[in-house]
């Protein structure tokens, strides 16, 4: 099954679960990135990404050479902003409509969940998904507990 990982990470939380199942189930990786950086630090990453979500914007990504048709399976990941997928993943779903494929989800996040997978699931309809989990604070962790985690559940996979 040929696999691709497609996420956002801005603090470097999915990047390092993503490049874990990559090495693991030697996927295809995509990052995704804003097309104009911006470095936010300290509470004013957490208000300009929280007001993002709220006001549902999209933000402009670098263009990425994915084409869904090659693909089998496909693993997303996210941080969690304000319970809700980071916009980047909503700004590159709602560019790439993909239908019929098995779908993997995991996210990063500081102290909970939400309902993300709920919006993520919405944002993919007519897919099948296959599993879902969650990392809290995957580069504060211990990272081998945590790369431990990312194996277990990829060998769920398939």
């Amino acid at each position: 099954m040929k696999t691709a990982i497609i996420y956002y990470s801005l603090e470097g939380n999915c990047g390092f679960v993503a490049e874990t199942l990559k090495e693991e189930l030697g996927a295809d990786i995509f990052r995704l990135e804003l097309a104009e950086e911006k470095g936010r630090t300290g509470f004013a990453k957490y208000f300009w990404g929280g007001s993002m979500v709220i006001m549902k914007k999209k933000p402009a990504l670098k263009p990425l050479d994915f084409s869904p048709d090659k693909y089998d399976r496909i693993i997303i990941g996210t941080p969690v902003w304000a319970a809700s997928p980071a916009p980047a993943l909503c700004a590159f779903l709602d560019k790439n409509r993909f239908t019929g494929k098995t779908i993997a989800l995991f996210c990063c996040h500081a102290g909970g969940k939400g309902a993300v997978f709920d919006k993520m699931k919405a944002l993919l309809p007519d897919n099948t998904f296959a599993a879902e989990i969650d990392f809290v604070n995957p580069l504060k962790a211990d990272k081998e507990e945590i790369r431990s985690k990312v194996l277990q559940w990829a060998k769920t996979l398939g």
